[in-house]
This record gives C-alpha cells, structure tokens and sequence, in this order.
C-alpha cells in the first residue's frame, strides 16, 4: 500500500499482480490497481483530470492524461471517499507508476493532487538487494 496527502486529499495505492492475465512466455504482465480517495480538507472537490507516467523495467516511459477517471469526474464533499479499480499492462515484469489529479474546488481553483509512486512487481521479476 502507497499513501500520499495533499491539501487534504488523501491518496491510498493498493497494486496487485494478476497471474492469470499475463504470460512471461509473451512478455505480456498485468496488474490492478485499486485507488481510494478519501477528501480529509475542509472543502468540497471535484476531479477532473488524471496525469499517470508509467515506466517498465527498461526504463521506458509512457504517459497517459485524460478526463476523470474509469469514466468519472467524482465529487467529494469534506469527508467523503471514491474507490476504483484500474489496469495497467507491460512487456516487462516490473514497473512503476506515479501520476496526479487535477482536482477543482467550489470556487472554480484548480490544483494538483500527487498519486504516490508504485511499484509493479510480479513474481518473474529480478530481485536486486542493494
């Protein structure tokens, strides 16, 4: 579990490793993720926009912007959560991926909302104990 807060929006990051939709034969590895956010500010907020960067083991990058996310813009009033569960899929058995929200509040302020950086494990990664 990955946690970040900012400005009183707090981020949980839970991956996990789906064996059964990935195959090292194909270099083909999948995870979920399952985001909870939880408004712990004063403030009611919306999001608008996600901004993910994700890296395989080879150092590539992708990014990934869009409205919302898994087809919402959910609001949160000063207490409450939004949870979902997303994918991700890489050539490579381990990654990482950091991102942000673009989050709005009432008043029309617009400000970004740091999604902790994960780790993508699988069990056909190399293990390096530095």
């Amino acid at each position: 579990m990955y946690r970040a807060t900012t400005r009183g929006i707090q981020i949980t990051v839970t991956p996990r490793f789906l064996a059964e939709r990935s195959s090292a034969e194909d270099d083909r590895y999948f995870w979920a993720y399952t985001i909870e956010i939880v408004n712990a500010g004063p403030i009611t907020v919306q999001l608008k926009k996600r901004h993910w960067k994700i890296t395989d083991a080879r150092g590539q990058m992708q990014e990934v912007r869009g409205p919302g996310v898994v087809g919402e813009q959910p609001p949160l009033a000063p207490g409450e959560r939004f949870e979902y569960t997303s994918g991700v899929p890489l050539t490579t058995p381990t990654g990482l991926m950091v991102g942000s929200y673009e989050m709005q509040s009432e008043s029309g302020e617009r400000f970004e909302v740091a999604v902790p950086a994960f780790s993508l494990d699988s069990p056909h990664g190399k293990r390096v104990v530095h």
